[in-house]
């Protein structure tokens, strides 16, 4: 099944964090304070798909005050830090939630995602991923993570599901024009 049969059925996308949100880099100040830069257009394509009613969720490897900063003023409420079995830990949400794994799409870049990526209805990685894990997605994105890669996943949903033409009307100016500007 193609990956855009596939993203019609999906009411649920897991993103990966470092090397999906971000662009993989981590910095640090001189009092070992961590700093991630996050893009703000996959910030709205995740509002976009809270909007068409799709829940999103975010399982990381790593255990980030910034991450739950980032989760909350996004409105993710399912958030699982600190797993490297990404599988696992994707089968407890689901089970906390009631969905299944046909029903889910999860982007992640890098090894401890693969499992994931494999065993879901619509699995996703980005440009700059392994080989590897470009091997097994479903699809990959054109743009690198931390570089507007969740964005492209969240309206290549939205499109799917018919979706994304009216998250985007609403966006448009109904105002009428005064005149010909030019």
């Amino acid at each position: 099944m193609k990956a855009q049969e596939k993203a019609k059925a999906i009411k649920l996308v897991v993103f990966d964090v470092d090397g999906v949100m971000t662009d993989g880099r981590l910095f640090f100040t001189n009092d070992g304070n961590e700093l991630k830069a996050f893009n703000v257009k996959d910030g709205l394509g995740i509002k976009m798909l809270h909007q068409s009613s799709i829940q999103t969720a975010i399982i990381t490897g790593r255990t980030s005050a910034l991450v739950e900063h980032r989760a909350k003023n996004l409105g993710i409420t399912h958030l699982y830090q600190g797993r490297e079995d990404k599988l696992v830990a994707l089968n407890e949400l689901l089970s906390n939630i009631g969905l299944r794994l046909d029903e889910t799409a999860y982007m992640g870049d890098d090894l401890p995602d693969l499992s994931a990526i494999q065993n879901v209805g619509l699995g996703v990685t980005v440009a700059d991923a392994l080989p590897l894990i470009k091997k097994h997605a479903h699809w990959i994105t054109q743009k690198g993570g931390g570089d507007g890669a969740v964005r492209e996943l969240c309206e290549f949903i939205l499109e799917q599901q018919g979706k994304l033409e009216a998250i985007q009307a609403n966006y448009l100016s109904t105002a009428p024009t005064q005149g010909n500007p030019a």
